[in-house]
């Protein structure tokens, strides 16, 4: 079974690595929605996998590090693709949640990616 709960962030970005030419170069900013999912078995129980109170404690600093920042000043986010945020989030978070399964990137309403910790 696998469980899920996405969090919402403001943030502005360009991404240094591209050709000049290529509009993402140039500063702009997105609605990113991150998934977090936890993976395991069905507490008999709780009835749950985990309690959702305990992604959302699992994020909360990783929330307030990212939303409303540039993400281009972040450590270990200096080339913030959606990729590089999904490796990001998947590190801070992995030694809270044990049964983390993947992190899941929306940049746009039709745009994004999906980690597994691989």
């Amino acid at each position: 079974m696998e469980i899920f709960k996405e969090f919402r962030i403001e943030a502005a970005h360009r991404l240094p690595r591209v050709p000049p030419e290529h509009k993402c170069a140039r500063l702009h900013g997105h609605s990113f929605v991150i998934g977090v999912y936890v993976g395991g078995e069905v507490q008999a129980t709780a009835g749950w996998v985990q309690d959702f109170a305990d992604l959302s404690a699992a994020m909360r600093d990783v929330h307030e590090e990212l939303d409303h920042r540039y993400l281009n000043d972040i450590a270990g986010l200096e080339n913030p693709t959606s990729e590089m945020l999904a490796i990001w989030v998947w590190r801070r978070l992995q030694p809270r949640l044990p049964g983390l399964s993947r992190i899941v990137i929306h940049e746009t309403c039709t745009s994004g990616c999906e980690y597994r910790g691989i």
